[in-house]
């Protein structure tokens, strides 16, 4: 009787459990999709943050190798240098108010029919190299932006969404770094256009001086490289 009764509980232990497996299961199946979804998120997350440093590190690398064999070519061009060199000159006595009341016109003009803060930046013979370069690069550059040593726009492939870079990653880790500046940024899903774009942005070197004179920004398709 003794070894009967073990078996019979034993017997509605495993009932027990695979009845509760069962209302487990049951449960899943009746969740919303949308907490079916949270948990699935959960479930790839260990996933997500073992590839995000490979794939940043594989982007890294093909971003220098597009820097050395196809950017540096041209960053040093008489358009750019020359361009920057008028802005600098220019704009040389600048404060942060003036740089800021700049930055507000462009935004505001924006989608606007009347440009007078675009339009000089955007319309000029270095932003028409930059447009140059983009086109010729079969897809590679999405756009590509010259700045001065404010960090204020000095030539544009087309109208970013602002025009002081002064206070982003492309210009602070950048322009102070001195003539081996260099910086690649993270390498993000545009949803726009369903491919990564990533930004690799250097220092500008006056070759008369071999001093800074301002940055190039140029954002690529990372998946192209």
């Amino acid at each position: 009787m003794e070894n009967g009764s073990i078996q019979a509980r034993v017997k509605l232990c495993a009932s027990f459990k695979s009845h509760t497996a069962d209302y487990a299961v049951m449960g899943w199946l009746n969740m919303e999709v949308s907490e079916l979804m949270k948990h699935l998120r959960y479930l790839a997350l260990p996933f997500v943050l073992f590839s995000q440093p490979l794939m940043a590190a594989d982007f890294n690398g093909a971003m220098q190798t597009y820097l050395d064999s196809a950017i540096r070519s041209w960053v040093a061009d008489p358009a750019l240098v020359l361009a920057i060199t008028a802005a600098n000159t220019d704009r040389a006595g600048y404060d942060q108010a003036k740089i800021d009341e700049l930055d507000a016109a462009w935004k505001s003009e924006l989608g606007q029919a009347a440009t007078p803060t675009i339009t000089p930046v955007e319309m000029n013979a270095a932003s028409e190299f930059l447009r140059t370069q983009v086109s010729a690069s079969g897809g590679k550059i999405t756009e590509a932006l010259l700045t001065d040593a404010h960090g204020l726009n000095v030539a544009v492939s087309a109208p970013t969404s602002d025009m002081w870079q002064g206070d982003e990653d492309k210009f602070t880790k950048v322009f102070p770094a001195g003539s081996m500046g260099t910086h690649f940024s993270d390498v993000e899903l545009d949803e726009s256009t369903q491919s990564y774009q990533g930004q690799i942005s250097v220092s500008i070197i006056d070759p008369a001086t071999q001093s800074v004179i301002g940055t190039l920004t140029v954002g690529v398709n990372a998946d192209a490289l």
